[in-house]
């Protein structure tokens, strides 16, 4: 299916690209027209700039504000540039109140006043309370459009008044599977499944019926947390409720998702200093820009690991086999470092690693660094003592690669717990550190022990 998949986009994509250089605005509306907008985002962000700002002429202004929702940020912004400021306005006006939140905030101040205009008392209330969360957080991913039902009906009653909620709004909330169940003050009391609703007698009461153990999301708790919960216990949604535990909106799956997709991204691309933002067809300049500054972290790296081995210079005209032999000592303690700093991000992530359990990680970590560094030291020894002849030289490279590996996985450990402290993304300057410690370390250890002990 995924093969299919990516077969169907190269094909769609090559014969919009035809069809924009050569075709009418006809045929390339007929080469997207049954194209979901998530579909539509993806294909425009895999175009050049002035081919995408041909195709978003051409769309359907009914599904552009969709489209600015799934777009990532640099080519949501192009798009945005590139819209009539009328149209623009029309089109995110029918966004949900949680995707509005998403792109409000690089919409045209004109476009904002417009869309402010249009909204009625209910709906910019409850926008408001929408944009009191960051983006980041329970109170942020929710739909603030919860359909809620008092504990004292029959669900009947219930039934009726979800039939005049579909005439009124002509469509349900999505990803409906339950409604919420709340005492007059508002008090999130449990839940409703649509289930039990249309299958149990219609006269039950809600109240007899209703999930009581299915426990609401705080407002303030991190998106990382929903996203384990919802894993945790296979949910579709979940009410959110205030401090004082009013129902205030919902979480759906598909917000899950979108979050989760959005954590890969950036993981992904934290590891090489870009932004899961970065449009792929960004100008030259504008790119280098941004790359340039990692490379020039990088190269300060670098020329710290030079500094030390020019502390040894005289060493290594002595020992040429010592020039030959750095490399693994400080390839094999960023290896191990790596290892163990993926294990304590992904541990931070899922909320597994705290300060209860932050020393015994450390101790475990420190124990795998002691065995590899053992086991690898016995094999590099006898493979140096047999290529080099020289027992003292084995011994030495054992030493330094043993001391490295325990350095690599205490540095892997700690820098993310760190950098956790002072609130810095650990996926994106860990990797940095630990490669600049390891390097430095595995260097200075290896020459220190080879002038102390062969020269």
């Amino acid at each position: 299916m995924e093969a299919q998949d990516k077969e169907d986009k190269a094909r769609v994509l090559a014969l919009l690209q035809e069809a924009l250089v050569d075709g009418t605005p006809e045929q390339v509306s007929r080469a997207v027209k049954d194209l979901h907008p998530a579909q539509l985002a993806d294909l425009l962000e895999s175009l050049p700039a002035e081919d995408r700002a041909r195709l978003w002429k051409l769309t359907d202004s009914s599904v552009k504000g969709d489209i600015l929702v799934e777009a990532h940020g640099e080519v949501r912004r192009q798009l945005i540039e590139e819209s009539a400021l009328d149209e623009l306005a029309d089109a995110v006006k029918r966004l949900d109140l949680d995707e509005l939140s998403d792109i409000y905030d690089e919409l045209p101040p004109e476009v904002i006043e417009a869309v402010q205009r249009a909204m009625d008392g209910q709906r910019r209330t409850r926008f408001e309370v929408v944009r009191t969360y960051p983006e980041h957080t329970a109170g942020g991913l929710m739909d603030v459009d919860a359909i809620s039902v008092r504990p004292d009906v029959t669900l009947r009653m219930v039934l009726n008044y979800l039939a005049r909620y579909r005439a009124e709004y002509r469509q349900m909330p999505e990803h409906t599977d339950a409604v919420m169940v709340v005492d007059l003050g508002g008090r999130y009391l449990g839940s409703l499944a649509l289930t039990d609703l249309v299958s149990l007698d219609p006269e039950e009461k809600v109240q007899d019926v209703m999930d009581r153990k299915a426990e609401p999301v705080t407002a303030d708790a991190t998106a990382a947390h929903v996203a384990r919960l919802f894993q945790d216990r296979d949910l579709v949604s979940a009410a959110v409720v205030d401090e004082q535990g009013k129902l205030i909106g919902r979480i759906t799956v598909d917000d899950v998702v979108d979050f989760i997709r959005e954590e890969a991204e950036h993981s992904v691309m934290a590891t090489a200093g870009l932004d899961e933002e970065a449009d792929t067809f960004a100008p030259a300049i504008a790119s280098a820009r941004r790359r340039a500054i990692w490379l020039g972290i990088n190269l300060v790296n670098a020329l710290a690991a030079a500094w030390v081995i020019s502390l040894f210079d005289h060493t290594i005209d002595r020992l040429v086999a010592l020039a030959v032999l750095m490399p693994v000592v400080a390839s094999m303690g960023g290896v191990a470092g790596m290892q163990s700093l993926t294990l304590v991000i992904r541990g931070i992530a899922l909320d597994q690693v705290k300060g209860a359990n932050r020393w015994q990680l450390l101790k475990k970590e420190l124990s795998v660094g002691a065995i590899n560094g053992i086991l690898w030291a016995l094999a590099v020894g006898l493979i140096t003592s047999l290529w080099f002849e020289n027992f003292n030289l084995a011994l030495v490279f054992g030493a330094a690669l043993t001391l490295n590996l325990l350095a690599g996985v205490a540095t892997g450990t700690l820098i993310p717990m760190a950098l956790q402290r002072l609130r810095i993304d650990p996926a994106l300057a860990g990797g940095v550190i630990l490669v600049a410690l390891t390097d430095a370390f595995g260097f200075f250890v290896f020459l220190g022990l080879a002038a102390t002990f062969l020269v």
